[in-house]
């Protein structure tokens, strides 16, 4: 068999032709002379179709031997087929057999979320994990294109570091030839330095953070993105955010529509942020909002909503389960995977159900001066369609490189909370410039001012107003594609509890 590969993405362009597809089985059923192959290959899945009278015995036995996994190597004439996978079908001519598996453990049915987990190494290929991975790949393309299209370069910062930027009780602590060091919580420190040579820089890399939190937002490994501009204020650095998102938006709406319809995600929502401004309030106005009456109710009304939804899925499911037992075999298996779906939008139903009055507690006891839980940004933007970007925030709970406003009470900092419950995705501040304030801010956390002098060095030598901030890749990720839980965000994650395989 000639050995040049097309790929299942390229099939388009060879309608008409004969070619050579190699893969894995997806899925494979038989039906009388005709066996059906659905064959991915990394770029995409096609329906391959084996013709007891067209193909040699040896063929058709491979054929009819084929189970999920299997490995194989198809050689057939491609064929135009818009009711097919990506709108092509190969009518095989040869099959062989590289690998024949018998019992892949991944099977169509529902498996719980550990078992999956724990075979995350597989898991990565079924379609809704393939496609994940495939709008990752995206944005971090979109990311890329946006800085440099916009005359900043890519530079990198260590992530061996000798202090904390972020606060010393999230640290990840390690030996570096006898002297003690730290996994870089962010790159920003070194990326203000390098935007003092460069103007615009940003940084792409790991970073890590040890706090002991096992909710769908947090991960203990996780990629930033973190710009800094020299002569950046607050305004011109939510204006970059801002453009940042909805350029990156845009890109996956126009580019990976495929791959977000498998993760069945609704695009309404995203493709209102590309249209629309982004919500900015400051952080006495958010807490106003936080313990309104109006939020109360609002609260009170979704309760009303999931229950409603809860008792309309129940009797779907009734239904659709009393068909189950006399219907075709195409049909049951629409019925167990609508049921499987069902199941799984109840179980998230129920958690709101138990989460939505712990919210309204948190919300209306919200007082000021704390920060943001992620409760509390669930509930302030549920109450808009596009992001919001919280401003202004006591100077007291945020790190002490951020410029201050001039009553010396409120940080010139910025949170970006997406919609949908995603939470914060976007945190960012004007830089304090000033040295003699800089050190006073190092002095007052307690840090050791050698440790810092070369950061200090930056207010010493040519200081200038600038500013900057870091975006969560796989927070970014989960909201963009729909995710519940940024485990599946990344190709292997580590959270607490969590580093294998």
């Amino acid at each position: 068999m000639n050995k040049q590969l097309t790929y299942i993405h390229q099939l388009k362009n060879h309608i008409s032709s004969e070619v050579n597809l190699a893969g894995w089985v997806y899925n494979v059923r038989n039906s009388g002379s005709l066996v059906f192959i659905e064959c991915r290959d990394g770029s995409g899945i096609c329906q391959c179709v084996v013709n007891k009278e067209e193909v040699s015995e040896e063929s058709w036995l491979a054929a009819v031997s084929l189970k999920q996994e299997s490995s194989i190597r198809l050689h057939g004439l491609v064929v135009a087929d818009e009711r097919s996978i990506g709108g092509v079908e190969l009518q095989v001519q040869r099959v062989e057999i590289l690998q024949l598996v018998t019992e892949y453990p991944i099977t169509p049915k529902e498996h719980g979320i550990e078992f999956l987990m724990n075979r995350r190494h597989l898991w990565l290929r079924s379609q809704r994990q393939w496609a994940a991975m495939r709008v990752r790949n995206g944005i971090i393309f979109a990311i890329h294109n946006f800085f440099q299209s916009r005359g900043f370069i890519q530079t990198d910062t260590p992530i061996f570091t000798p202090n904390a930027a972020e606060g010393s009780t999230t640290l990840f602590e390690t030996d570096f030839f006898e002297e003690k060091a730290y996994l870089a919580q962010t790159g920003q420190l070194y990326g203000e330095a390098l935007a003092m040579a460069h103007g615009l820089i940003y940084t792409f890399g790991p970073t890590f953070r040890a706090e002991k939190s096992k909710t769908r937002r947090h991960l203990s490994e996780f990629w930033m993105i973190e710009p800094e501009m020299a002569f950046y204020d607050l305004e011109m650095n939510m204006d970059l955010a801002e453009d940042m998102l909805k350029s990156i938006v845009a890109d996956i709406l126009t580019n990976y529509s495929q791959e977000l319809s498998l993760l069945e995600r609704d695009t309404s929502s995203l493709q209102r942020l590309v249209e629309k401004d982004f919500v900015r309030i400051k952080y006495d106005d958010s807490v106003d909002i936080l313990t309104s009456e109006k939020t109360a109710l609002l609260l009170d009304e979704l309760i009303q909503q999931r229950e409603s939804e809860k008792e309309k899925l129940g009797q779907e499911q009734t239904t659709i389960q009393k068909e189950h037992g006399s219907a075709k075999k195409w049909r049951k298996k629409q019925i167990e995977k609508r049921v499987i779906d069902i199941i799984s939008r109840i179980d998230q139903i129920e958690e709101d159900l138990r989460n939505i009055p712990k919210w309204k507690k948190s919300a209306q006891e919200f007082t000021w001066g704390a920060d943001f839980g992620g409760s509390d940004e669930t509930v302030l933007t549920m109450q808009y369609d596009v992001p919001v970007m919280v401003t202004h925030w006591p100077a007291e709970i945020k790190a002490f490189y951020m410029k201050r406003d001039a009553t010396d009470t409120y940080a010139l900092g910025v949170d970006i909370l997406a919609p949908e419950g995603y939470g914060e995705i976007v945190g960012g501040s004007q830089r304090e410039d000033n040295l003699e304030v800089i050190l006073a801010r190092i002095e007052q956390e307690g840090l050791d001012p050698k440790t810092f002098e070369w950061y200090t060095d930056l207010r010493r030598f040519g200081s200038v107003p600038h500013a900057g901030f870091g975006l969560g890749l796989e927070r970014t990720v989960a909201w963009i594609c729909g995710l519940n839980h940024v485990r599946e965000t990344i190709a292997f994650p580590r959270m607490l509890g969590r580093i294998t395989p």
